[in-house]
């Protein structure tokens, strides 16, 4: 027996939590419980059926009984001891004791060597780190006589031998000792790590979902300002137009009621007539911009195509429409954010921009969605906008509004004479 063993126990303590860990370790902890009894049954075995060899006198046969009976107490004592609170304190106890037992048995005979290699696995296990290497050259001592014939060693030559075997051994039980202090060193730090990483896996999944919870939480809040924008523009509308339009409808029929003139009843009821179809189309206009109609039944890219292609037979000018990147569902209101900048965009460039060709590209790029509209009309400085208008339409400031409840942006590039290019962008949130 040599000391390749000492560097076994030291590993073995390590706590290593892989399944191939957790195995070793169970393998280990039995060895502990039941080792010592094997090893001492085959030790006493070993020793009775050759002990003419070694001349033992009956003396000797007797005290070797029963040092053997204490050795098997002292490990049911053990056995009990291991599990109590104060192991820490019965450890080295037992550890002193059974090798001490084993020292004795060795020299009344040196097969109870196989016994004495029990101190090699488990000195890490039961003796302080400061007192594992006095444990080592116990042991070392011990398998060294036996291997030299036993002791006391017989003859100058015996001595020489027994000193060259315990170098040797205690040589190979230091030096295997100190490569599994390293190896459970070593252990002990990568399951650090593992831990630490297992710690910032849980830190991350639990950032995930608070963000996860912040997103949804703005997108409440998006969707309550647009209802509330929504709101604030239809009674602008419907005071600007409807309201006004019924104003001048009760005026003009509160006139008939007081003449009875044919020719100026008629013209008065075609004055009413005429305010109050405009005043439906308004009504129906605003009844439209609640929400896209267009979204009902097509996604974002089929419903912008369809407005592209709607635009440019309404207005005769050439207009293209490009998807790129790979194509999710989007959330509504995001989609409905991107439908409305790009009609907005579109009728700001019917009106004002004298367009001989627009592009709208719908470009999906990881986290983010871009839409791009761009023309090659006459431009104009976006340092200097219009006050806004009374048509209806929200301008480059709504556009800008509405992207920002989504946590979006808008910008313009725009210059006299070198046409506009208004690009919404907003992060990808998938429906549902």
């Amino acid at each position: 027996m040599t000391g390749t063993e000492a560097a076994t126990a030291p590993a073995a303590t390590t706590r290593d939590t892989t399944p191939a860990g957790a195995f070793l370790a169970s393998r280990w902890e039995q060895f502990y419980r039941w080792g010592a009894y094997v090893l001492l049954t085959v030790s006493t075995l070993i020793s009775a059926a050759v002990a003419e060899v070694f001349a033992m006198t009956r003396g000797e046969l007797y005290a070797a009984g029963v040092l053997v009976l204490a050795a098997f107490g002292l490990q049911l004592w053990w056995g009990r001891a291991r599990h109590r609170p104060d192991r820490t304190l019965s450890a080295p106890v037992y550890y002193t004791a059974r090798t001490t037992l084993a020292f004795v048995l060795t020299w009344l005979n040196p097969l109870f060597a196989v016994f004495a290699a029990t101190g090699y696995f488990d000195v890490s296990h039961l003796l302080p780190r400061r007192a594992v290497k006095a444990g080592l050259l116990i042991t070392a001592l011990t398998l060294a006589g036996s291997q030299s014939g036993g002791l006391p060693p017989q003859g100058p030559l015996g001595w020489v031998l027994f000193g060259g075997l315990f170098v040797i051994n205690s040589s190979l039980a230091l030096l295997f000792a100190h490569l599994g202090s390293k190896e459970a060193e070593v252990a002990e730090e990568k399951a650090a790590t593992i831990a630490e990483l297992e710690r910032a896996n849980a830190r991350l999944e639990l950032a995930l979902a608070e963000n996860a919870g912040l997103h949804a939480q703005l997108l409440v809040q998006a969707r309550e300002a647009g209802v509330a924008d929504e709101r604030r523009r239809l009674a602008a509308e419907i005071h600007d137009t409807i309201a006004q339009g019924l104003t001048g409808i009760i005026a003009q029929l509160q006139v008939v009621t007081g003449t009875r003139d044919p020719d100026l009843v008629r013209a008065h009821v075609a004055r009413a007539t005429a305010l109050a179809r405009h005043s439906l189309g308004e009504a129906r206009r605003s009844v439209q911009n609640l929400s896209p109609a267009e979204l009902d039944a097509d996604a974002l890219p089929e419903a912008l195509r369809k407005t592209v292609v709607a635009w440019a037979e309404r207005t005769g000018v050439r207009a293209g429409f490009t998807v790129t990147g790979t194509e999710e569902p989007l959330h509504d209101e995001v989609a409905s954010t991107l439908l409305r900048i790009a009609q907005e965009a579109l009728a700001n460039t019917a009106r004002h921009a004298r367009a001989g060709r627009v592009g709208v590209t719908l470009s999906y790029m990881g986290d983010e969605v871009c839409l791009d509209v761009r023309d090659d009309g006459l431009g104009f400085d976006p340092a200097a906008l219009a006050p806004r208008s009374g048509t209806g339409g929200f301008g480059l400031d709504g556009m800008r509004a509405r992207a920002e409840r989504v946590a979006g942006a808008v910008t313009v590039e725009s210059g006299e004479g070198e046409g506009t290019a208004v690009s919404a962008r907003v992060p990808l949130v998938r429906h549902g």
